[in-house]
């Protein structure tokens, strides 16, 4: 009787060893229905934990008899905790669990740059995004413009091109200021004469989200994305009022004074921007010149919206800002010059720009959009003995077309460019250019997980000043593909062709004002092809802890690049040369976040750009091979936020061939929020890194004085707060 009973006894004990310690749950969307792949699960205050497979399913294993809390973790879903009592009964083996997607996931951000209306997680083409919390965060650090935004970017480098006056330019991957697109809401008008400038005259108050193209994006911009195309995206009225207010003061003596107001109501809708800026000149190092130079800056963008019906919506708007800016001698900015005080830069500003807007949407979601732009950028730049002034005008105008069929989303169009440059007081600098393009572009769906999109531009351009008149037709592939390997795994792969028409407005002429710059004679367009490779990974380490890295590799040929030359009476002029500049090289960022409060991001840039056409040191200058991004953030929404920032900069070469060294910078931000009221404190480069403790950046006589390239800070550490009033 013995030896049947033992075995119904071990058979008895086992399946109810296994009923205490083997429990098997499925994992599906809340939403979709469908099953999710990789959520971890685990129990709480143990070390048992599993990861679902293909099926959904995820088996844990030795769970303890009793009450026990089982935590599901899936990076974009929101955190689940169930609790069940061990052993369970066989009927709750392979319960399903639903989690839903969190509010992050949800608002999935929806990028303009590729006009597809797309979300970024569905556009082959890469698109890097800056918005929320990090606009909010920077807006902090400098109100006045984006220059801060940009620069703590991976692979962005924002290249101040005067000791005096600050004026800057922003490199993409290594590549001159001149290679870059720069658009407001799709609208390029901030190029040639104004783009030395035009990084110190876009405030951020007012924008809802800014896209970065990396690498070729000429299907749609055209000529001057070689390197890339930055996209600042302005907020838009919504049917509740939003009001921003923000009052900045710095150390530095900067007083920032700004608002943004915008309301939709009925078939109207309205949004207003208002800024002033106000700079002391500011002499750290106390070598009678300026760090920072004396400023005044004014700007209002009022905007129209119309809703004439709900598919059609009509935009008029106008941006004014005007400035004036003077560095140099601080006596002579006293305005008490003497005979070895005579030194100073002047920049007077002036830019409008009109915008128009309809478009209209049709019931199967095709629509057609027409944009229209005109910017008169009025400057005039004044050294002793010395200006430089004109007016450049530019129109822009582009018809398209978006419609779908099957699995195709396809946008076709036709745009026109005219910018033409009057010099004041001579002709000697008189240049214009119309450009006629057509293109089309198409977004193919082959598979939920292989998406291409694939585009084609013929652009026509006449250019031509005093010396010549040249006319040139160029034809510009490109193509994108997203892979999407797993619910982890996505890669993206493009490529494509770009140009530059030929301008004596670059990074170089601007630090010299333009003086003893000849006009171009017999020069051609500056012609590239690159492309850019990514592999991005997320997933959720343990509980909530979320990880994520993105791998990018990038390469850049410009043929014929045009390079400043000097001749034997001290003129310069440009010319093409016959092998290229190549850019090459990596980023890589990573990103990890617990409980969506604590934030750390890692950024690191390599770059290897080299002027082949030089023979001896090829590097291009004010360039460092290596730059690393570090910041922590914690944050209690609504309550307060706090972060910390630090900055590599490798060594770079100067244009004499010399190599600076390489240096740190740190940063420290907090903000305290009291319902509507938000106030704010930022310690930037508190360890007050700057270019005159290794080299005075003036050089002598002081009345005639030369500068040095500017490779790091020059206005050291820098402290600023106030408060920000939100509706």
């Amino acid at each position: 009787m013995i030896k049947y009973i033992l075995p119904i006894v071990a058979i008895f004990f086992s399946t109810n060893i296994y009923t205490q310690t083997c429990f098997k749950i499925i994992v599906k969307d809340n939403t979709k229905n469908e099953i999710l792949t990789g959520v971890t699960a685990f129990i709480k205050g143990t070390t048992i934990t599993a990861v679902s497979g293909s099926s959904g399913q995820i088996t844990l294993r030795n769970i303890p008899n009793g009450k026990q809390t089982i935590v599901f973790a899936f990076v974009g879903f929101e955190t689940l905790e169930q609790e069940f009592i061990f052993p369970v009964a066989d009927s709750l083996q392979n319960t399903t669990v639903t989690l839903s997607a969190s509010e992050e996931e949800l608002e999935e951000v929806v990028v303009q740059s590729t006009r597809t209306s797309r979300t970024i997680k569905n556009t082959p083409t890469r698109i890097e995004t800056i918005d929320g919390e990090e606009l909010d965060e920077k807006n902090n650090m400098r109100p006045a413009n984006v220059s801060m935004l940009l620069h703590e970017s991976t692979g962005l480098q924002v290249q101040q091109t005067s000791a005096t006056s600050g004026n800057a330019s922003i490199r993409v991957q290594g590549l001159d200021g001149r290679y870059t697109q720069l658009l407001k809401d799709g609208y390029p008008n901030f190029g040639n004469f104004a783009s030395g400038l035009s990084v110190l005259e876009i405030p951020p108050l007012d924008l809802r989200q800014v896209e970065v193209i990396k690498g070729p994006a000429s299907t749609l911009y055209g000529g001057g994305s070689i390197a890339g195309v930055v996209n600042f995206i302005s907020k838009s009225p919504k049917e509740k009022f939003e009001g921003d207010f923000i009052l900045n003061q710095s150390n530095i003596g900067q007083t920032n004074l700004g608002g943004y107001v915008s309301h939709k109501k009925g078939k109207f809708g309205y949004s207003l921007l208002g800024l002033i800026n106000l700079q002391k000149a500011y002499d750290v190092d106390k070598d009678d010149f300026s760090e920072i130079p004396k400023s005044n800056n004014f700007t209002i963008n009022p905007r129209l919206f119309y809703y004439i019906s709900p598919s059609i919506t009509l935009m008029l708007g106008n941006s004014f800002t005007k400035g004036t800016n003077t560095g140099g001698d601080m006596e002579v900015i006293k305005n008490k010059p003497s005979l070895n005080h005579t030194y100073f830069e002047k920049n007077n500003t002036i830019r409008n720009i009109t915008t128009f807007e309809i478009d209209k949407i049709f019931a199967n979601k095709s629509s057609v959009k027409l944009k229209q732009s005109i910017s008169i950028f009025d400057r005039k730049i004044s050294i002793p003995i010395y200006s430089f002034s004109g007016i450049n005008t530019n129109s822009f105008t582009d018809l398209s077309l978006m419609f779908f069929k099957q699995k195709h989303t396809m946008i076709a169009g036709v745009n026109f460019i005219f910018d033409r440059f009057k010099q004041k007081s001579t002709n000697t600098q008189n240049a214009q250019l119309f450009s006629s393009g057509i293109y089309f572009q198409d977004t193919w769906d082959i598979t939920e997980k292989v998406k291409i999109e694939s585009g084609l531009r013929i652009d026509n351009v006449s250019y031509k000043n005093n010396n010549y008149n040249k006319n040139q037709t160029f034809i510009l592939p490109k193509i994108s593909t997203l892979f999407k390997l797993s619910d982890k795994i996505t890669s993206r792969i493009g490529g494509g062709l770009g140009y530059k028409i030929p301008t004596i407005f670059t990074e170089q002429t601007e630090s010299m004002q333009y003086q003893n710059v000849l006009s171009l004679a017999n020069v051609k367009a500056e012609q590239s092809i690159g492309g850019t490779a990514d592999i991005n990974y997320r997933t959720t380490i343990f509980g909530n802890l979320s990880f994520s890295i993105n791998q990018l590799f990038f390469y850049t040929s410009i043929s014929k690049p045009l390079v400043l030359q000097s001749d034997i009476s001290g003129n310069y002029f440009f010319a093409n040369t016959s092998n290229p500049i190549v850019s090459n090289g990596s980023e890589t960022n990573l990103k990890l976040i617990y409980k969506e409060d604590l934030k750390l991001f890692i950024g690191y840039t390599f770059t290897n750009a080299k002027a082949t056409y030089l023979n001896t040191n090829q590097f291009l200058p004010l360039l460092p091979k290596n730059k690393l991004n570090l910041t922590m953030m914690y944050e209690k929404e609504g309550n307060f936020k706090f972060g910390l920032e630090g900055y590599f900069t490798d060594r770079q070469y100067l244009y004499n061939g010399n190599r600076t060294p390489s240096f740190w910078e740190f940063g420290f931000m907090a903000q305290k929020t009291f319902k509507k009221v938000s106030v704010f404190i930022n310690l930037e480069n508190f360890t007050d890194q700057r270019q005159s403790k290794y080299k005075t950046v003036v050089n002598p006589p002081h009345n005639n004085p030369t500068f040095d390239d500017i490779w790091n800070h020059t206005e050291g550490f820098v402290i600023n707060g106030g408060f920000k009033l939100k509706f």
